[in-house]
């Protein structure tokens, strides 16, 4: 995708240059990441963002549509936080990059969120292909870094002072995003505080800033609260569903608002047909579908190649997705003349008061296998892992 640009990245890229993008991220961070990075950005047409953004636009038409109980359904009895918001903080839309069937590229959507993603990595991560490839500064991201800052700093610290602001996490340091999470405190101010190590008094909770207990008024949330009851033995300081004193970015509950269980109720033509397990229709063929679970993270229990038999034997149907396949096509030359796929992730704001989200940066993610998680490709492939889009004319 724009020759231009590919060709020129293809012929300046070098093994040393990977290595300097790596170590440069790792010193930026004081952590090296614990996930691939791919050797390459992806290189998008503006006619493609501007499918993106139509899209984009016409799904959040569609959420903000949707009556509050029906999104309040999604949320399970037992998970159900109080204190809920009129709107997420944050919204994630994911789009397989794929060849419509009159041969043009076009994006379709694998799955949305309300829940915080690479926000502060991924511009760093912009900041360093742009330094090791000074051409691509031409093509990057407009907005002012002062201005990324302000709107995050806005939306997760709020009117407090960041001592009383943290992000949280379970077991923070042993996560793969604990690079996002070294350069979320260089930018905000804020401490990363693991959920064993909080306190609750009465309605307050507190953690500690050395040696002194310090209240905490918001909390940048980076639980995945249905994954608790996973971790055997976990000594939380605090019950989720507990009615406390503090401001959640994100109110857990939009997790599950906002998520799989809305692909079947949305309507566009980059937005594959979707069913609830148990409402497929007879005259649809599974082979043509994708089974997913509602509320897995990170692909988790995504089957490819769902059959009869998988199927008729899950008990909660109602917990599961079936969704049309949509084929990636490998558009993204690497330098042996191979070609990988891709999917983009859109990381979104939503400020308070505001009638729409502001789309902050984008996050790609590069793959040469069936599914886009770099565990399935092969050692020694190239060009697959986390990366950054960057658009332009072709």
């Amino acid at each position: 995708m724009i020759p231009k640009y590919r060709k020129q990245f293809n012929q300046e890229f070098s093994q040393e240059k990977y290595s300097q993008l790596k170590e440069s991220l790792a010193q930026k961070g004081g952590i090296a990441t614990a996930f691939r990075i791919s050797e390459s950005p992806l290189f998008l047409p503006n006619e493609f963002k501007s499918k993106l953004l139509e899209a984009s636009e016409s799904i959040i038409d569609q959420i903000k549509a949707l009556p509050a109980e029906v999104l309040y359904k999604a949320v399970p009895d037992n998970c159900r936080v109080p204190n809920d918001t009129l709107q997420p903080h944050f919204f994630t839309i994911d789009f397989g990059i794929c060849r419509s069937e009159n041969g043009t590229i076009e994006p379709q959507l694998i799955e949305l969120q309300a829940f915080p993603s690479l926000y502060a990595f991924q511009q760093v991560f912009e900041d360093t292909f742009c330094e090791v490839y000074p051409f691509l500064s031409e093509i990057r991201n407009t907005m002012p870094h002062a201005e990324f800052k302000n709107h995050l700093k806005k939306l997760i610290i709020g009117d407090e002072n960041p001592e009383n602001v943290i992000l949280l996490e379970i077991f923070p340091e042993k996560q793969k995003t604990a690079i996002d999470f070294a350069l979320t405190e260089q930018l905000l101010g804020i401490k990363t505080v693991c959920l064993t190590k909080v306190k609750k008094e009465g309605r307050k909770l507190f953690y500690e800033n050395n040696g002194k207990p310090v209240e905490i008024r918001r909390i940048y949330n980076r639980v995945i609260f249905d994954e608790l009851d996973r971790i055997p033995d976990l000594k939380a300081g605090f019950d989720f569903r507990d009615d406390i004193d503090v401001k959640w970015i994100t109110h857990p509950n939009w997790f599950f608002k906002i998520s799989k269980f809305l692909l079947p109720v949305l309507k566009h033509q980059f937005v594959p047909k979707s069913y609830f397990l148990h409402e497929f229709p007879e005259h649809e063929n599974l082979d043509n579908f994708v089974l997913k679970p509602l509320f897995s993270f990170a692909g988790s229990g995504v089957n490819l190649n769902p059959t009869k038999e998988i199927t008729e034997v899950i008990e909660d149907k109602e917990n599961y997705i079936l969704q049309r396949k949509v084929t990636y096509e490998p558009i993204f030359e690497d330098i042996n003349g191979e070609f990988s796929k891709a999917e983009i992730r859109l990381l979104y704001i939503w400020h308070e008061n505001e009638e729409r989200p502001i789309l902050l940066e984008n996050l790609g993610r590069m793959t040469k296998a069936a599914m886009v998680n770099v565990d399935f490709n092969k050692k020694d492939a190239i060009w697959i892992g986390s990366s950054n889009a960057f658009f332009g004319e072709e």
